[in-house]
Formats: structure tokens, sequence, C-alpha cells
């Protein structure tokens, strides 16, 4: 295949920041007619069936993106949900080089990325394409601050894609497999006084082959996008005690009045180890009571205030890791104090605490609940948010950016999208086949708007399964291994956000295996959320997915068959494109993919047919759920609400919100 010669020069986009990083301003568009666009299915493409060198970086760039520099990148916590005090970040300006995977660690670099993004992005100051016989190395030195507390240093990776090796000063701490979840390792042992070197060394067969990826190729068309490799979210420096908090998980009962929690502790405890678990409203203790440590504990919380994306209200939580004197039998438990009893639950609550915390995470929570049931209104099963029925108006939400890909550009820009959507009379968006910074499902969480989270999909070019298919695709045992122990990483990274609702664990057919083994994997970890286990297409009979779901682009969207026992909801519609001058990723392409509008009106009169549609099915056949295509455009998709960069809005906000408000009117 021979590759566009000519570069796209964006260096003008850039001038309006003197204190910008050094972005890359040059990259080379994909082939107008890649190889692999008919011959294979989910994004896949052909081992060496294409070249490396210079990544596309399109000749746009969002508002966020501009004010982008190696001091500012990803500054806040990362880790929102178990908050410490005391940090260091990572994020900035790293040496870089790319060699053949079968060559040792270079001794000169390339040059220098800027972390946390994607070194096919413009804002990582590279755009260089990493291909399957690649490997990505990553350096950079650090000193821990004189007066690091702890004991123990642990050194976090918001997520890397897809298989990384860390060094710390020349050593090997650890590695890991997976594109998507966040993991860490005590590095305590490898660090020494002074300037310490870490190195990270990434290898990523991106579409060549069958791991979780999303939408990601190496081969950029259609709707799958621009490859992504390496560090993709903050890396960062924590300091512990020996003993700490490792998970804090709560999980509430509005019925019962209750919030459970979970604390489990990086080693085994010992009688004297208890932790003190405190809920606050606007800084009141409404709660608190002590468990021994890697126990489970349960707080009262009467009366209290629901959260919903119309009052998304949050109440603050707290774990300390403390002393106390321990009960009578404690640590006997053949004679003495039977271990995961409510005789030790009592006794542990009663006990008294000596001396100050060693560890203390600040954490909080919503009470909610998500269920389905019958609508008094319609007679048929819906979607119910604390007992009452509530349509869910949501969006496809890619969340692609043009300067950044996966990675957003700031938590501001996240953040703009979720406003943007509300704005536009949405309360839901279905995180389609990615998985964001933790950041982002806090500012949900505080903004109010409910999300279907997808597991991102992966697999080889014939196993996905089609619409005629009446069987699933066949997987290695390991395939399935690494599907499954992402998707539980995912739950167990994301789990302890209010506003996520719904586990989408596989859409349409992408590598769809035994959508009831996986699907359970996700209801049996969180039972107090909603399983879709097959999102459009395929929908196994008996499989226990919570919905029934369809995918209609059909210019009228088409009606999902009646069910009797679960809701029915359509999991994509709508897809109508408006390309707007000045604002296309690529310029050189027709990109129709579903409808296409002429103009702004002809795209109203298309939008509002769809949306007038999904009304009547709401208030006539009981449909429960809606989700638009797209918030924004991505690449080579038109049809967002929004342009690729953020910049144009294809209608009035306020119009969006006009024609879906008869969802929320009386039926």
């Amino acid at each position: 295949m021979k590759s566009v010669s000519k570069l796209l020069v964006v260096a003008a986009l850039l001038a309006s920041s003197a204190s910008a990083a050094a972005y890359a301003q040059t990259g080379a568009p994909p082939p107008k007619k890649p190889a692999n666009s008919t011959a294979n299915t989910a994004g896949y493409t052909a081992p060496g069936s294409t070249e490396g060198g210079p990544a596309y970086v399109g000749p746009i760039m969002s508002e966020w993106g501009r004010k982008v520099t190696p001091e500012n990148a990803w500054r806040s916590y990362p880790r929102p949900q178990m908050e410490r005090d005391t940090w260091m970040n990572l994020n900035g300006h790293w040496d870089y080089a790319i060699r053949p995977a079968n060559e040792p660690q270079p001794a000169a670099m390339d040059g220098k990325i800027l972390v946390p993004f994607a070194v096919e992005s413009r804002l990582s100051g590279v755009a260089r394409k990493l291909m399957p016989d690649d490997r990505l190395w990553y350096k950079r030195s650090f000193t821990l601050p004189a007066k690091w507390p702890g004991q123990r240093t642990l050194l976090h990776f918001g997520a890397v894609d897809f298989e990384s090796t860390v060094l710390v000063n020349g050593v090997v701490v650890g590695s890991h497999k997976g594109g998507s979840d966040p993991f860490s390792f005590d590095v305590t042992r490898y660090l020494r006084s002074g300037p310490n070197e870490l190195v990270v060394q990434v290898t990523d067969p991106t579409s060549t082959g069958d791991q979780p990826r999303g939408k990601q190729t190496l081969e950029p068309r259609g709707i799958w996008y621009t490859a992504v490799s390496g560090i993709w979210q903050t890396v960062w420096l924590e300091p512990v005690a020996d003993l700490h908090i490792a998970d804090l998980r709560a999980v509430p009962d509005i019925d019962k009045g209750e919030l459970t929690v979970d604390v489990a502790l990086s080693n085994t405890a010992t009688p004297s180890d208890a932790v003190r678990i405190t809920a606050r409203d606007k800084g009141k203790v409404i709660a608190s009571t002590i468990i021994r440590g890697n126990r489970q504990g349960v707080l009262k919380i009467p009366n209290a205030r629901l959260w919903s994306p119309d009052d998304p209200y949050l109440y603050d939580l707290t774990a300390e890791l403390v002393k106390v004197t321990p009960p009578q039998g404690a640590g006997n438990d053949r004679t003495g104090l039977p271990p995961m009893t409510g005789r030790e639950v009592q006794a542990y609550a009663a006990a008294t605490v000596t001396g100050a915390p060693s560890d203390s995470v600040k954490s909080y929570f919503g009470m909610r609940k998500i269920s389905t049931g019958i609508d008094p209104k319609t007679g048929k099963m819906a979607l119910l948010l604390n007992n009452k029925p509530l349509f869910h108006n949501g969006t496809l939400d890619q969340g692609w950016w043009p300067e950044s890909l996966l990675t957003p550009p700031s938590e501001e820009a996240a953040r703009s999208d979720i406003i943007f959507l509300k704005k536009a009379g949405f309360n839901m968006l279905r995180k389609h086949i990615k998985v964001e910074p933790a950041q982002y499902y806090h500012d949900a969480d505080r903004l109010g708007i409910l999300i279907w989270q997808d597991m991102p999909s992966g697999a080889f070019g014939d196993q996905a399964v089609r619409r005629p298919s009446d069987r699933e695709a066949t997987f290695t045992s390991a395939g399935m291994a690494q599907y499954q122990a992402e998707l539980a990483r995912m739950i167990g990274a994301l789990r302890a956000f209010p506003s996520i609702v719904m586990w989408v664990t596989n859409n349409e057919g992408w590598g769809q295996y035994d959508v009831k083994t996986v699907g359970s994997i996700a209801k049996n970890m969180d039972p107090s959320r909603l399983v879709n286990n097959a999102s459009g297409w395929f929908d196994v009979p008996g499989s226990g997915s919570d919905v029934y779901d369809i995918h209609t682009y059909d210019e009228v969207p088409v009606e999902p068959a009646p069910q009797a026992d679960r809701p029915i909801v359509t999991g994509e519609f709508g897809g109508v494109g408006l390309p707007i001058p000045g604002h296309l990723w690529f310029t050189d392409r027709d990109a129709r993919i579903y409808q296409f509008a002429t103009d702004k009106e002809d795209y109203r009169r298309r939008y509002k047919i769809k949306f007038d549609e999904i009304i009547r099915q709401a208030k006539e056949l009981g449909l429960a759920a809606s989700v638009y295509t797209e918030t924004s455009d991505v690449e080579g998709e038109l049809n967002g609400l929004l342009t690729y960069d953020r910049a144009v809005s294809k209608l009035p906000v306020e119009d969006f919100a006009k024609i879906a408000k008869p969802l929320f009117e009386d039926k």
C-alpha cells in the first residue's frame, strides 16, 4: 500500500498560544481506500497491511486543546473516589523513543512526549504511529520530597494501552496487560535518595489483535478511529503506611435507608486494626461506625436526600485506619470472637480507638437506586430511578478529541460535554466502548447525568456477530480471559460512581461470545446496577440481560419487539450527518455513514422526525430509553450534535431541549 506523501501543516492553528507545548504539527493522512475497509469487521487490520510513520493529526483543535501546556496537563487529583492529601503528579514532558520490539532499551531517546497524551496524538508533541512490531519507550526522573510521609510509595498509572513493563532505577517493578484500567506498583524497595529513573516500555497490537480496544484502528475510516498507544491517563506517586486502605466500596440501599461499605486493606490486619467509617452531610456527621479491617460495615442513612439528574445530591464519606483496644476474644477464631459474624460487628462498633489514624481517605456517595418495574401509566416494563419510572434520554458519547484522541485535553473540556448535554435536554449518556479518567465520572456525579458504561470491545476480523447470526463467536481461552479480566477491572475501578447505572458488556456483536457468562460477571460483581449484555443485533434469549436493546438507523426509528419481562430500549438511533466547513477532521473524503442533511434546516427536520418517533414509542409502546448517535462528530463521523472540535452546535442547544421535552411530559 502506498502512503500519502503530502504532509498537512497545521502550525497556524497553534500560534495563538506562545506558552503552548511543542505540539506535533504535521502528519500524513491515511489512504482514501484502506486495504481492510471491506474485507474485515470490528476495525480489524491484517498484520503487515499498513505502514508506520507520522499519524494524521487533522486541521482542527478544540479551544481547550490550545490551552494545554506541560505545566497544566491534567493536574487534578486522579482518584476522587478515594482521595488522600499527599501525592505527586508525574504528568508533563518525558523522554520517548520508538524502536523495533526486538531491540533493547535505546541509549539515546528520540525527543520529548507530553504525558498523559497518546503518542499518536497532536498534544503528545509526537504524532507517530506505534506499529504492532514496535516498542515505545518512556523515561523520566523524579525526586521524592524530603518529608514524604508514609513508609511505602505507590506508583499509579491511570491507563496505558496496551502491554506495559515498568522499571525503576533499572529494575523491573511490574508489568500490566490491559488498555483502559488503572494499575499500580509498590516501588518502595526500588527507590533511592535523590533522583530516581522511571522507564516504561509499551507494546500495542491495536487492531491486529483480539484484545479490548474499542474503536481504535491502524486504518482510521468510517466509524473506526485513530489508534491510541502508550500512556493516556495520569501517572502519579502516593505515599502510604505499611498497612493502608487499598479499596473502598459504598453501595446505597434507599429502601432500607442504609449504606453498605466494604473496606479492604493492603495486607492482613491484626485484631487491633480497625476502620472508622463516617458519613457527613455538608460537614455534619450523620452516621459513623467502627469495623475490623478487611470487613464490611453498614451506616444508617434514614430520610436520605436521593441522588438524581435533577438533584445530584452527594454525601461525604471518610474511612480512617485506626488502632483499637481489641474486643475480648478477637483473633481467637475457635473459642473467642468468630470472624465475619454479627457478634464481631457489634464488638468492633463498641471498640475504643487508641491514637491517631495511620491512614485516611476521603470519598463520597449518592443515595440512589436503579431497577426495572412496571410503569403504571403505560403498563409496560420501565427503567426506575429511586423506584419511579424515568425515561433515559441519552446520546452515544464516544469521548474522542481531535488533538488528544481518547484523552480529553483537560478536565474542563471533558466536563463541557456533560454540561452541553444537560442543556440540550439529555439526562443520560452512553459512554461508548471507552473508559474515561476517573475525574470525568466525578463530574458526572456532581453535575447529574446518568451513564450507561460500555466495556471496550475487541475481536479479530471474523469474530463479529452479524444481524442474521443465530450463534455467537468463538474465542480462545486466553482471549476470553483477557476480556473478562478487563471487564472486572473496569467495574472495580468505576463502581463507586453513582452516575453509572448500567454496564453494557457487548456492543453490536463485536467479539460477542457467551453473553450469559460475560453479563453474569458484571451482575455478580455489582448487583446494584443493571446489565445490558447485548446492545444491538443479537439478543440471546434467557441470557439475563436486564433490557432488550435494538439499534436502528432507519430514517424513522423502528420499534423494538415487545418484551413481557424487561424494558425495551433503543440503544442507538439517529446518526444524521451535517458537515460544518472549517470544522472537519478529514477534508478529502465523503463521510456519509447513515443519513446526511443538506443544510441546518434539513438537519432539524430529520432530527425532529427521529425524535418525534421516539416520543411516540415512549408514550404508546413503553419505550424506556433511547440513545442518539452522537454527542459530537468524531474523525470521519459527522453525525454529532456538536462538531468534533466542540466549536459549533448544529442546532441551538435550546432547540435540542425543546424537541426532547415531550419525553418528560405526562404520557
